[in-house]
């Protein structure tokens, strides 16, 4: 059994639009996507795990970029992920999904925050929806 010690999601984009869309930034720039708050109490919190999950709505414009997804707790990275983005002429539009668990997160509350960037020189990739972003933290089962 697990229990449930707080929960927290946000959709700052509901769905796919060419006229919303945004450019990504390339790196070292980055282009902050969602971010949500997680509460771990301070009392009977440990073993504890975060399961953060977020989605992203991406369409290619030139070049096959590569899109680098970050997940930072409290400014510090604690997850990365990348991925190709085809452009004209192949795929185009993308929605890129991931997860990553945080594991005995201390107690208090605590910034979540999902970035892109892209890593490719002369391309370019736009985020056009959704982008949605969850985290649930749960005390987890001590080990005998």
């Amino acid at each position: 059994m697990v229990r449930i010690l707080d929960k927290a999601a946000v959709q700052p984009r509901r769905r796919f639009n060419l006229a919303n869309s945004f450019t990504i930034r390339r790196a070292p720039g980055r282009s902050r996507l969602a971010t949500i708050r997680i509460r771990i109490p301070s009392r009977n919190s440990q073993p504890n795990r975060v399961e953060l999950v977020a989605t992203v709505g991406v369409r290619g414009i030139t070049g096959i970029a590569q899109i680098l997804f970050r997940i930072f707790r409290d400014g510090r990275e604690i997850f990365n992920t990348l991925q190709g983005i085809e452009s004209t002429g192949s795929e185009q539009n993308y929605a890129v999904t991931f997860q990553a668990i945080d594991r005995n997160v201390r107690a208090g509350t605590h910034i979540y925050t999902v970035t892109a960037e892209n890593r490719t020189a002369n391309t370019r990739a736009d985020v056009v929806g959704p982008v949605t972003f969850s985290g649930l933290a749960v005390k987890t089962r001590t080990r005998t």
